[in-house]
């Protein structure tokens, strides 16, 4: 199958998981800056998922570049990851509202937990689909970020109810790993390999 479809139904809920998410922050009443205090806890939360969805569009993105064609068991995968993401807007407004406690800290870890494991499951299926030779295959390499950041999501959970502000501090720090991009997908495809 082509993987152009999936690509746009992707993009499609990706957009609307970001829209979600950017409902949540609602309009202060009151119009000096003390105004905007409850909401701080919640522009928090949104940023950082906001950020979090932005790293998966871009290194989906980045995954497809490297993908020929694809599989039911890609879609499926594709689906899984997708599933994970959509809870982000419910996980981000939990946190946000309930002032960084340590329930929804540990439920927004669990979120991000299953969402790399999903991206995980989503490399494999396509390098299954596509040979363990492959280019993709050869890119993705070691893979040290991603397989770091299910450890610091699972060290976060647990941490959650002891402190939820380390447990956050550990979710940005993951988000920031990420900020610096990857380039090994990048590097396969401006060689003109892929």
């Amino acid at each position: 199958m082509e993987k152009n479809r999936l690509e746009a139904f992707s993009d499609g809920v990706l957009a609307i998981i970001i829209t979600i998410m950017v409902l949540e922050l609602k309009v202060p009443h009151g119009v000096e800056l003390k105004a905007l205090e409850p909401i701080v806890p919640v522009f928090l939360s949104y940023a950082l998922s906001f950020i979090y969805v932005g790293i998966y569009w871009n290194n989906h993105h980045h995954l497809f570049q490297a993908t020929q064609r694809v599989s039911a068991g890609v879609l499926w995968a594709n689906l899984h990851l997708l599933f994970w993401l959509s809870l982000f807007p419910f996980s981000m407004a939990w946190i946000g509202q309930n002032h960084i406690a340590p329930t929804p800290s540990a439920a927004y870890g669990f979120v991000l937990l299953m969402a790399a494991v999903a991206y995980y499951v989503l490399q494999r299926a396509i390098i299954a689909q596509q040979g363990s030779g492959s280019l993709l295959a050869s890119a993705l390499g070691p893979d040290w970020k991603g397989k770091l950041s299910p450890v610091i999501y699972l060290a976060a959970i647990p941490l959650a109810f002891l402190s939820p502000w380390i447990a956050n501090g550990l979710y940005i720090f993951a988000a920031l790993l990420w900020l610096i991009p990857d380039r090994r997908i990048e590097r396969v495809l401006n060689r003109g390999q892929v």
